[in-house]
């Protein structure tokens, strides 16, 4: 994927996250591709700096990255915790079309989407001209496989520093501690987290204190797509905001009850919000 140099420009001296947008009490950050990956250079050259200052690096935040699609807003308004998530990311980026759209119409003009999946590409590309180092958390083991190689062909000079695909099932204190382990000792700068919404922004939340200066990320499907292992939708369906039809016909039996009974309460909401019936 080809990132515009033109789009999300970003002062490299400045730590501050792009603004936010509140799409149904959801704060949506008002970015773009190209900065998006700045912050993440930004970030990972920051980290690189305090290596070797323990003390330096142990009051360093982790930073994390939420790509925010109509299913996560919608996730938000039932679970408070999840909305308090979103809400104190670094950045949130607008991953569905529909998102972009309200921000469009509450004035952010301009608006394009961030999609998860591409911009783990972008990042990966990044990654390899800058060395950094990524590690790969979710998904399955065979799906990993594949995934490493897929953005080793792609990106041959990319470090990948690790990777682990946890169980399917809430982790034992013990095997939490040892991943977060595993993240540590790989000198991991950034780490891609699949494990779709609300587990991976829920497992960033609680781990980024635990992984100081270290870049998490949450792209959700990207693993699987990427892999080979789920079909993506065509482009077309993609700027048309059709994606969510493409996915239903595929995994229908896991995502009937997002699209058919959770995701279609955005458009009213954002129209009262749209309309200043209802705040946020």
């Amino acid at each position: 994927m080809t990132i515009p140099d033109n789009q999300g420009q970003v002062s490299m001296a400045s730590s501050s996250p792009p603004g936010k947008e509140p799409v149904l009490g959801v704060g949506i950050s008002k970015t773009a591709y190209a900065e998006v990956v700045r912050y993440c250079r930004m970030w990972v050259d920051d980290l690189r700096s305090r290596k070797g200052l323990p003390e330096a690096l142990s009051r360093m935040p982790g930073r994390y990255i939420c790509v925010t699609s109509v299913h996560g807003i919608v996730s938000a308004l039932k679970n408070s915790r999840l909305k308090s998530i979103l809400n104190r990311a670094d950045i949130a980026t607008p991953d569905g079309m529909p998102v972009v759209w309200a921000m469009r119409s509450f004035g952010v003009h301009g608006q394009t989407r961030v999609y998860g999946p591409d911009l783990m590409l972008a990042i990966c590309s990044q990654a390899a001209a800058c060395q950094h180092r990524i590690f790969l958390y979710g998904a399955r083991e065979e799906t990993l496989t594949a995934l490493k190689a897929m953005l080793r062909r792609r990106f041959p000079d990319l470090v990948i520093a690790g990777a682990w695909a946890p169980p399917f099932r809430p982790l034992t204190p013990e095997e939490d501690d040892a991943a977060v382990r595993l993240i540590l000792d790989s000198s991991a700068e950034i780490v891609f987290v699949g494990l779709s919404t609300p587990k991976q922004e829920m497992w960033m939340s609680e781990h980024h204190g635990r992984l100081p200066g270290i870049v998490l990320i949450g792209v959700g499907a990207a693993f699987d797509f990427h892999a080979g292992m789920v079909r993506q939708a065509p482009a077309w369906m993609q700027r048309s905001g059709l994606e969510w039809l493409f996915r239903l016909c595929m995994e229908p039996d896991r995502l009937w009850k997002r699209y058919l009974l959770e995701t279609p309460v955005f458009l009213p909401l954002w129209a009262l919000q749209k309309l200043g019936i209802r705040k946020y």
